[in-house]
């Protein structure tokens, strides 16, 4: 007997829509990767994208513990010398609030096209407007 892998033809992806007000970062991180990379189903396969969409709305609400949101770095480099670029969460709230869920889901998939293809699927705004009512999302309720 074979053993049966899913293929790209037989995933069926859901929309889920998550309101980030006051959850903590890092457990709706780890949340939130589960269900980009496909692990919550039970046709998981760890060399193909099975995952589903995720929209996180409210994103500038997110909650953070202890001193975090002063001691918190995020770098970045130009490849430039000397061109170590360095923000604060405290900042990096007030001018791009996305990027704070965002960076911290990246850092949870997996390394390679494969995960860059997975993390396309995820949709972060700071609001709680989004452009996608059409694809009927679900209310995903993550504690």
């Amino acid at each position: 007997m074979r053993t049966w892998t899913v293929r790209p033809g037989d995933i069926e992806r859901n929309w889920y829509i998550v309101d980030a007000t006051d959850l903590v970062l890092g457990r709706l991180s780890t949340q939130i990767a589960t269900l980009l990379r496909g692990k919550h189903r039970p046709e998981y396969t760890p060399h193909a994208d099975c995952g589903d969409h995720v929209i996180v709305i409210n994103a500038d609400k997110i909650a953070v513990t202890g001193n975090k949101e002063s001691a918190k770095v995020y770098y970045r480099h130009s490849r430039y010398a000397g061109g170590l670029k360095s923000i604060t969460l405290e900042k990096q709230r007030e001018k791009f609030p996305e990027r704070i869920i965002e960076l911290a889901v990246k850092g949870m998939m997996p390394k390679g096209p494969l995960g860059r293809s997975m993390l396309k699927k995820l949709k972060v705004y700071a609001g709680s407007d989004h452009p996608h009512a059409a694809q009927q999302p679900k209310a995903m309720k993550l504690n």
